[in-house]
């Protein structure tokens, strides 16, 4: 491609033949498109020749240094004398901030020489070594000890007088009561008084200890008050500079659509959400991509993210796998920056159900079993609203589904065909008496062949509804497994899920925690293909009416399949 830019590159192979997209790629759900899988193992080829060298990926275990991996993203574009090329670009910074030119540029460069946010920093910088030298002042620090001791040694001392106040009010109270049949009633009501007296002047000298020491503490509190009013004044300081500067930076990301309009990063979360910016919005490979090429005049064609490097300890990231745009951070960034193209449409406002039926494998008066096909959602989703939730309540409107699967997940469904059904099978649940059995084939060899996968998940508040492992805040999640057979490089596994979390077994068998090994056909968490092979295979529960076991098993359809044997 005939350009000054050297951030636009030419394809090295002739791809003149090759047909492109007719409408630009659904940023959020996609499979990558062959001409963008080419733009991508260019910059594959360049990232394993330079920057290995130039930023710790992972990948090599001699190099030293914090392991991060990264996600990367191309975007095939052509320009006005209709000649193909591709750009590349990294979400985040990258070997320590140094911007090489095979790169687009960020969006705003907070580290440009003499820019606002190297000043602010700056200044920032000067007020932090201020305020931890006042904190680390040496007789600043004695002053605090010494208040310390002196604050400790009067709760002793006031503890130790309270306590005896307690125990003289319990004698005084044992007194009263031995005299009262005892001694004549004018004897007693002076022994009343005495008693109060003596009451009184023991809350006295509470109170003249107390103030005797607070009186210490005020003094030696008196040295440290000036300068602990300083550097509170110092830290309130920064932190309204910090949000100046962070609201300046919101200010300055300004981006560009497909109609030459411009918005700042600001205006697109504040103003059309009602939402502060997340921290890092503006700094993925998208927004990054399409910036360059709106502002260069090229036509966007086609674009692809993948992750390079050793995969996160929370999320599932495969080295060299494709994955879509971040939701939170880049949802209301691209919905804007994409106004304007010819774009795919969304996947998920499209029927997966349409055509298929659902298998009644039984029912009675009380409960309904069925089989649910792949890409087939168990309740009404945001778009589409046909799923077997729907349809059997279109049969019977009392019905409640007992549990669900994944959208991708064929297999047992429970129903209840009624209220009382419900809450009983419900309490089986909780009580996780109900048996299940999955049958999954992961992509890969598992030599472990039996074991529990103990790995707490929650979802990920960037990327729904994906999961991800979190020791903090996840839900504790177990999974019991068993080898079935190993196949041409697959595995054919049981799951027996202790717990029921969203997504759990995918992310069991993803997880280099878990088995390392996704399941077949996820588009999430490994490599899509033309289903999910996990299929919920065997349901045992007590029926609810006449409490007897009962158990339905239902074969996958790939349980044979020859490619995989």
């Amino acid at each position: 491609m005939t350009t000054d830019t050297t951030a636009i590159h030419s394809f090295k192979q002739d791809i003149s033949g090759d047909s492109l997209p007719e409408r630009f790629t659904y940023p959020f759900c996609y499979e990558a498109h062959p001409v963008a899988k080419l733009a991508a193992l260019e910059v594959q080829e360049f990232l394993s020749q330079y920057y290995d060298n130039e930023h710790n990926f992972g990948l090599d275990p001699d190099h030293a240094g914090i392991v991060i991996g990264k996600m990367f993203g191309v975007l095939v574009v052509k320009n006005n004398e209709n000649q193909l090329g591709f750009l590349a670009a990294y979400s985040g910074k990258l070997a320590e901030g140094r911007q090489h030119p095979y790169f687009v540029p960020p969006v705003y460069d907070v580290f440009q020489e003499d820019g606002i946010y190297l000043k602010e920093m700056r200044n920032l910088v000067t007020l932090n070594d201020q305020i931890e030298r006042l904190e680390q002042d040496e007789r600043f620090l004695a002053a605090k000890a010494l208040f310390s001791e002196t604050e400790q040694a009067a709760n002793l001392e006031i503890d130790e007088l309270k306590k005896q106040l307690r125990m003289s009010k319990k004698d005084r109270k044992q007194r009263r009561t031995a005299a009262k049949d005892r001694l004549p009633a004018e004897e007693y009501e002076e022994l009343l008084e005495l008693l109060k007296q003596e009451s009184l002047k023991q809350q006295y000298d509470l109170r003249v200890i107390a103030q005797r020491w607070q009186e210490r503490l005020d003094v030696v509190d008196q040295e440290i008050r000036q300068q602990r009013l300083l550097i509170e004044a110092l830290k309130e300081e920064r932190k309204s500079r910090s949000g100046k500067l962070q609201q300046l930076l919101f200010e300055n990301y300004r981006f560009l659509n497909a109609r030459k309009e411009w918005k700042s990063l600001l205006s697109i979360f504040t103003d059309d959400l009602d939402l502060m910016p997340p921290a890092g919005a503006g700094e993925c490979a998208a927004p990054k991509l399409l910036q360059y090429a709106y502002s260069h005049n090229l036509q966007p064609l086609a674009m692809a993210e993948f992750w390079w490097g050793a995969s996160p300890k929370s999320e599932i990231r495969k080295h060299g796998e494709f994955y879509p745009a971040c939701r939170s951070k880049c949802g209301p960034i691209l919905g804007f920056m994409l106004e304007g193209l010819e774009v795919d449409n969304n996947p998920m406002e499209e029927n997966p159900a349409l055509g298929k039926e659902l298998q009644i494998v039984f029912e009675d008066e009380d409960i309904i079993v069925v089989d649910k096909p792949a890409e087939f959602l168990s309740v009404p989703g945001r778009y589409v609203k046909d799923s077997v939730q729907t349809r059997i309540q279109n049969r019977y409107p009392g019905a409640i589904l007992v549990h669900r699967l994944d959208q991708s997940t064929s297999g047992i469904i429970l129903i209840a065909k009624n209220h009382n059904s419900y809450v009983d099978l419900q309490k089986q649940f909780l009580r996780r008496t109900v048996l299940k059995r999955y049958l999954a084939i992961l992509d890969g060899v598992v030599a472990v062949q039996t074991g529990i996968i103990n790995l707490p998940l929650r979802v990920d508040l960037d990327n729904r509804p994906q999961q991800m492992v979190c020791y903090e805040y996840g839900k504790p999640a177990q999974t019991r497994f068993e080898v079935k057979k190993t196949a041409s490089g697959y595995t054919y596994i049981h799951f027996f899920p202790i717990t029921g979390r969203t997504h759990q077994l995918r992310m069991h068998a993803a997880h280099p925690l878990g088995l390392n090994r996704p399941i077949l056909g996820d588009d999430l968490y490994g490599k899509k293909s033309d289903r999910l092979f996990l299929h919920a295979e065997y349901l045992e529960f007590d029926h609810p009416k006449t409490k007897e076991r009962i158990a339905f098993t239902v074969p996958a359809a790939f349980e044979e399949d020859e490619k995989f044997t």
